[in-house]
């Protein structure tokens, strides 16, 4: 089976999430609304370790910049570039209030995480004939991109004003850092039982070839939350019902037979 058959393949089957309520799953629920109302600096801390973990789209990058790195140092620097470029835009855009439409930001995420796996595929020189940019430049500056992410959605937290606002920031974004670390360990884990094994070069074209066609899958995921944020008119339901809805278009897709016909068995 060739890489772009399985890349076709893989599309098809993740299309089918389209349709549940998983789409929508990486935002702020009303349950962590409240616990934020009734707890404290803590709570946000928690909240912000729960997000990154619970984060695919941060995770699924990450996984893509550590996959050929095997010294500690070098997984260091570029996990430390990704987290001061996250957290520049997480605090500065949340204590200035700058936002923007959060499926558009998590659609440009998605972006990086292909763009992630297409680099490691070599796509650069293979399909463009040109050499990859500088990757800890591109590292520090989809940092940025991850953090405003991260920022869209604090910001629909009810965050206190002043001195308790940045500390609610600070906490979050320390969260952030653990959850991060957390997540990182077990992901080098694999990679580095990968990285000894003679079979290497075909897992780190299966999972970047994965990585790709993830990116896509959440590319079309937020641009079509997007789509019924901006069309709420054409679609007027609500994110829990979403999944619902799609299954009720599927049903109503295939007319039904009028009860006097006979049908045969």
């Amino acid at each position: 089976m060739n890489l772009r058959y399985m890349a076709v393949r893989l599309f098809l089957a993740g299309s089918a999430l389209l349709a549940g309520p998983g789409v929508f799953a990486h935002g702020i629920s009303a349950e962590a609304r409240q616990r934020m109302i009734d707890g404290g600096n803590l709570e946000y801390l928690r909240l912000g370790a729960e997000h990154m973990i619970t984060g695919y789209d941060h995770l699924l990058f990450l996984f893509g910049v550590m996959f050929f790195l095997t010294r500690l140092s070098d997984i260091i620097k570029f996990v430390s570039a990704f987290t001061i470029g996250h957290t520049i835009t997480l605090i500065f855009a949340t204590y200035w209030q700058i936002t923007a439409n959060y499926y558009l930001v998590d659609a440009f995420i998605a972006v990086t995480v292909a763009y992630k796996g297409f680099e490691n595929l070599d796509g650069f020189k293979k399909f463009l004939n040109t050499m990859s940019p500088n990757l800890l430049l591109m590292v520090l500056l989809f940092g940025l991109v991850h953090g405003f992410g991260l920022s869209t959605r604090l910001q629909q937290l009810p965050i206190a004003e002043g001195g308790g606002m940045l500390m609610h920031i600070i906490s979050f974004n320390i969260g952030v850092e653990i959850g991060q670390i957390l997540a990182l360990v077990p992901m080098w884990g694999v990679l580095h039982f990968w990285q000894k094994r003679a079979h290497f070069p075909v897992f780190s074209k299966v999972a970047n070839l994965c990585l790709v066609v993830a990116g896509a899958l959440l590319l079309v995921m937020q641009l079509h939350g997007y789509s019924h944020m901006v069309n709420s008119d054409a679609f007027p339901i609500n994110k829990d019902d979403h999944g619902h809805v799609h299954a009720d278009m599927r049903d109503h897709a295939t007319p039904e037979l009028p009860k006097n016909v006979p049908t045969h068995d």
